[in-house]
């Protein structure tokens, strides 16, 4: 039996009186674990992964004794799953965070006519952040509820205050989040500006006053003219935080052998947020270009060392008008910064411009550029960090693509979701592309539970298989069309699995981390094949829906695999799909070619199955409904629970 809270929660969202998350019975866990490897394993390999899955869950077997060490964990954590979690996913990962880790919000494009524009563009943009903190620091945020027939549940609002007050400290094996929740240390009142690759304190808060729009403004400008000073340029030290996460971890502990390197560090570490004032990059700046200058920067030779990435939030305000949020996953979800960024630029284009009704500080110091005593050996490490940059930049393959065919209202008219759709398309495309089927990552909202993060929709489901492999292979369109639906259906109830917190992949890491603990041998289910191939998610998806124009977009989680971010609008579907040039097996633009073609056959099937059922029922006056009892039903239970995954990777 799953182990679930007794009582309901009467808390407002805070986090303690949400109920924990519930953990699935051992036995579920492990037949769905089954379904969901059958038809990604050879047939040899499924008996094998057979055999050790029924020993790992035979009575008096290690998988009971997990299982019961696991309930105990649940009753003394807040979260059972949260701290295995956060190191599996993000702090024990050594890789690079720009491209690999750290997702991005691509703004808008601005129409910056003067270097002045793109200063004012920024005051206003810090202003916005100074009044959402503001929010956040008297608890006055709005809780977020969960829709339809469970409106009224709260939904846990932990990330939110992480945005501004937390680190992520590079380690040599495993990184550390850093919160800042003392009483005894004040909270941050200054951001660090980032212009040129030099560092800047800009001080918000003045003789116990918040600086008007009109003194950022001001301050800002003082930066510009200080970064200009070719007299005093000092080395990009920002370009190391693009490094592996143990490199940097090794450059930062050779920094902080000099006192002023140290005061730096800290200045850095403990500010709310960067932002960027980046330079001009060129003249091509498509909705791909943008998003790729986000992820990583151009590199050394362009604004890759005008960064620090460890910090949660760094707004990228750029001369030519390329705008954005590059966020540190390890603190918050995709829905997090999607609500956040959305306030601001609701913020910036409601609140007019203030630059000229509010009182100024009267004497406002000179911002401080932070200083860097660099040796011979920082030198060094700044080329090694530069070079390993330039070769990621060089490495993406980027494509997003706006896809104005159809959005989720023609597929909410099919009564199916839009999200389990699009999954189902992304399925196909993979498959029309490789022939064959991967483990597929999409990430589900657990923020019901106390402490919630996410887990893992398996997208890849046995029908969505069966109906990929009718559409390549030719048929009937009434059998098609039975299929998707199928598909559909299938992927719902996995969603839904996932946002009650019964999916496998929380369960199966549980089931591991707590063996590890108790310094057993490795099960073998945790060895076997078929576990590695669980875990290899060649498909890296998110959903990641704005109500302002703006989009999401992250690199693959694999070498040979693909990220897959996309945006469901009314009318069109905003896609960014990334992957890596060095892979032979990946080309971006080769799946998105597949995808659109992919779209645009879901839709003629729709389409003619719907024509279909209209000559039936105009030829004899009786409806005959397209849509199953059963299908019927699993669509009611996606409306109650109104799905809204969002960003793993975001």
């Amino acid at each position: 039996m799953p182990v679930l809270d007794r009582e309901p929660s009467k808390d407002l969202g805070g986090g303690d009186g949400l109920p924990k998350l519930p953990l699935p019975a051992l036995e579920d866990t492990l037949d769905m674990y089954l379904r969901c490897m059958k038809h990604l394993l050879t047939e040899e390999q499924f008996n094998k992964t057979q055999n050790v899955v029924k020993q790992f869950g035979a009575p008096g077997g290690v998988g009971k004794l997990l299982q019961s060490k696991l309930v105990e964990r649940r009753e003394n954590k807040a979260n059972w799953v949260y701290d295995y979690w956060l190191n599996d996913m993000y702090l024990n990962n050594r890789l690079a965070l720009p491209v690999n880790s750290s997702p991005a919000m691509v703004f808008p494009q601005q129409s910056f006519r003067a270097p002045i524009d793109s200063l004012r563009f920024a005051a206003h943009l810090i202003s916005g952040v100074l009044e959402y903190k503001t929010l956040l620091d008297s608890r006055s945020l709005p809780v977020d509820y969960a829709r339809g027939q469970l409106a009224g549940t709260p939904l846990c609002m932990e990330q939110y205050y992480r945005l501004f007050t937390s680190y992520r400290l590079p380690g040599p094996e495993r990184d550390t989040l850093v919160a800042q929740e003392s009483s005894v240390m004040p909270e941050p009142e200054h951001i660090i500006v980032a212009c040129k690759n030099q560092f800047f304190v800009l001080d918000v808060v003045i003789n116990f006053r918040r600086l008007n729009e009109r003194d950022l403004l001001t301050q800002l400008e003082k930066i510009a003219r200080m970064a200009g000073s070719d007299e005093e340029q000092l080395p990009p030290i920002g370009i190391l935080t693009s490094d592996g996460r143990t490199e940097w971890a090794e450059s930062r502990s050779v920094l902080m052998r000099e006192s002023t390197n140290r005061d730096s560090l800290d200045m850095i570490e403990r500010c709310m947020c960067l932002v960027c004032l980046d330079e001009a990059t060129g003249p091509e700046l498509s909705d791909t270009t943008r998003a790729m200058l986000m992820l990583h920067g151009g590199g050394l030779a362009k604004n890759g060392g005008n960064r620090w990435y460890d910090k949660p939030m760094q707004f990228v305000v750029g001369a030519d008008g390329c705008c954005g949020v590059v966020c540190e996953h390890s603190a918050f979800e995709g829905i997090v910064l999607v609500q956040c960024t959305e306030y601001l630029l609701k913020y910036m284009t409601g609140s007019p411009s203030k630059l000229v009704r509010a009182a100024s500080v009267s004497e406002l110091p000179a911002p401080r550029r932070l200083r860097w005593k660099c040796t011979p050996e920082i030198h060094k490490l700044l080329a090694s960090s530069a070079d390993k940059l330039q070769r990621l930049v060089k490495n993406l393959d980027m494509d997003v693509h706006k896809f104005y065919d159809y959005g989720k209202e023609f597929i909410k008219k099919q009564k199916m979701s839009p999200d389990a759709y699009i999954q189902v398309a992304l399925q196909l495309a993979y498959y029309r592309c490789h022939g064959r089927p991967v483990s597929t990552y999409e990430s589900a909202s657990i923020r019901r539970f106390r402490e919630g993060r996410v887990d893992n929709i398996r997208s890849a489901t046995p029908e969505a298989l069966a109906f990929v492999k009718a559409m390549t292979d030719g048929g009937p369109s009434t059998e098609k069309m039975e299929m998707l639906r199928g598909a559909i259906n299938a992927q719902t109830k996995y969603t839904i699995l996932a946002l009650t917190g019964m999916a496998i992949d929380n369960h199966l890491l549980g089931l591991r981390e707590i063996a590890r603990e108790l310094k057993m041998e490795k099960p073998d289910i945790f060895t076997d094949e078929a576990h590695l191939i669980c875990n290899q998610f060649i498909l890296s998806t998110s959903q990641v829906p704005t109500t302002v124009e703006m989009f999401c977009c992250y690199g693959p989680v694999l070498p040979n695999g693909y990220g897959a971010c996309y945006n469901p609008q009314s009318d069109h579907i905003i896609f960014c799909v990334s992957s890596f040039h060095e892979s032979s097996e990946t080309r971006s633009a080769v799946f998105v070619k597949c995808l659109v073609q992919g779209l645009l056959d879901m839709r003629d099937l729709c389409n003619k199955c719907n024509s279909s059922v209209k000559f039936r029922m105009e030829g004899n006056g009786k409806i005959h409904s397209p849509v199953s009892g059963s299908a019927f039903i699993i669509f009611l239970l996606f409306i109650i629970l109104s799905v809204t995954p969002v960003s793993p990777s975001v």
